[in-house]
């Protein structure tokens, strides 16, 4: 009995704790499913996706072949690309001395466990499921100014129109800095290259002299890399010969998204970030909408434009000849697939070879795609120019047979002043900014005509 009346007083007690604990019941809430379904409609999220699988971010291949890749995965990994933002990673090249010598390398980096991950919504929406709501979608990931890779964080791009959205794109759109082979492995003077156009920038018949120590040797792949329209755009990062620099009103007028995520129109705008052929965010109020681009037959604003920056870039390449061969890769393949018999071994034999694909086949008369017309067994067996990169250490002829070796010896040595060195930057720059100075008409126009001067 006395058991029992100790039973009864605990489930007593007991009760008493639930109900204090529980307290008052507030009104209902939404069920999950109904909470989801704010965002995740035919007109939210779900066309979103719709549009974005159109988008080179999301069907590019970049995320695995760089995947692991800390130097490279902050412009090619959703998670690098969050982790360079929030951790604020610097550009600024940084200095090491040993025994009197420095070497400087470059931060701007991820770590192992984040270099992973193909773009995704989070990858610009950094508050994505934290309130279930609108408010999710802002702030971007980052709208701040951004120090430019390119020369070390000498200098900065800072597009403040529209709440600074275009900074997110710029982030990653920007030219990746040319640094010395050799000697210091820092970033190369840039400024050098205006005030001393002359001078020599590399000497192909002495590959191995010191002068050569704090340059770079050209090879196939000595280029800005592929993401040059930030910069343009910005009218920041070109070799500034002369004088007359001005930016068009896009720069300060216009954000990215204006033009690259104007309404879908077939497979382009929205957040597929696919602009040609779409003018709808060009014609807007206070932009061309008193004379609209209609179409890319349009001429003012576009198809005279673009004819005029394209007869720019031939002039250029014809100038940075040498003894009347380019210097300037010519790519004619616009599609994948492409194959080539070429007797790469250089052992009587041909092999196919497959041709990469040029992004900007059809933007010069040549068909240049930015890259350099040097030889390579494995990159660019087509190459005219001998390959001075064999008396590196390591060399990276190692793998080479005698064949291509003895080859090699018999090309073309080139040698580059200060000023055909920066107007290949400038013609990789223009070039591979695609859109023949739409993006930023009078700063690509002066960058081009006044690297021809140069030179």
């Amino acid at each position: 009995m006395k058991n029992l009346l100790k039973l009864l007083a605990l489930f007593t007690v007991a009760g008493f704790l639930v109900t204090a604990c529980e307290g008052p019941m507030g009104p209902a809430g939404k069920d999950a499913n109904e909470t989801c379904t704010q965002c995740h409609n035919s007109g939210g999220v779900d066309s979103v996706k719709t549009m974005y699988a159109f988008s080179k971010h999301e069907y590019g291949e970049a995320a695995f072949e760089e995947s692991g890749n800390t130097g490279c995965t902050p412009c090619h990994a959703q998670e690098a690309f969050k982790y360079v933002v929030k951790n604020k990673v610097p550009v600024a090249f940084v200095g090491t001395t040993v025994n009197g010598v420095t070497t400087y390398s470059n931060p701007y980096a991820t770590v192992a466990s984040s270099s992973i991950g193909e773009f995704g919504c989070s990858t610009c929406h950094a508050n994505l499921h934290t309130t279930f709501s609108d408010a999710d979608f802002m702030p971007l990931t980052t709208t701040a100014a951004v120090a430019m890779t390119f020369n070390g964080g000498a200098k900065t791009i800072d597009l403040t129109q529209k709440g600074g959205e275009s900074n997110l794109c710029v982030k990653c759109h920007q030219p990746r800095p040319f640094t010395r082979t050799f000697g210091d492995k820092n970033v190369i003077d840039y400024a050098a290259l205006v005030s001393s156009p002359t001078a020599v920038f590399f000497d192909g018949n002495n590959p191995t002299s010191t002068a050569n120590v704090n340059t770079i040797r050209p090879s196939y792949r000595t280029h800005t890399h592929y993401g040059t329209a930030g910069a343009v755009f910005a009218g920041k990062g070109g070799v500034e010969f002369g004088t007359g620099y001005t930016n068009s009103w896009h720069t300060t007028g216009a954000s990215c998204q204006d033009c690259h995520m104007a309404p879908m129109t077939g497979r382009t705008g929205g957040h597929s970030f696919f602009a040609k052929g779409n003018f709808i965010g060009c014609n807007v109020t206070g932009c061309h909408s008193a004379a609209p681009i209609s179409s890319a037959t349009t001429t003012a604003y576009w198809a005279a434009t673009r004819t005029e920056i394209k007869g720019l870039l031939d002039q250029l390449a014809t100038k940075l000849r040498i003894g009347g061969v380019d210097i300037l890769n010519r790519n004619p393949n616009a599609t994948e697939g492409f194959l080539l018999n070429v007797d790469a071994n250089k052992d009587g034999a041909l092999e196919p070879y497959s041709v990469g694909v040029n992004l900007w086949a059809g933007l010069t008369t040549n068909n240049y795609d930015g890259y350099l017309n040097i030889y390579d067994p494995a990159t660019n067996p087509t190459g005219i120019y001998y390959n001075a990169t064999m008396f590196q250490n390591p060399s990276p002829s190692s793998s080479w047979t005698s064949g291509q070796t003895a080859f090699n010896l018999t090309l073309p040595k080139i040698t580059l002043t200060n000023a055909q060195f920066g107007a290949l930057i400038n013609f990789q720059l223009c070039l591979r900014d695609y859109s023949l100075g739409i993006h930023n008409t009078k700063y690509t126009r002066t960058l081009l005509t006044n690297s021809i001067a140069a030179i």
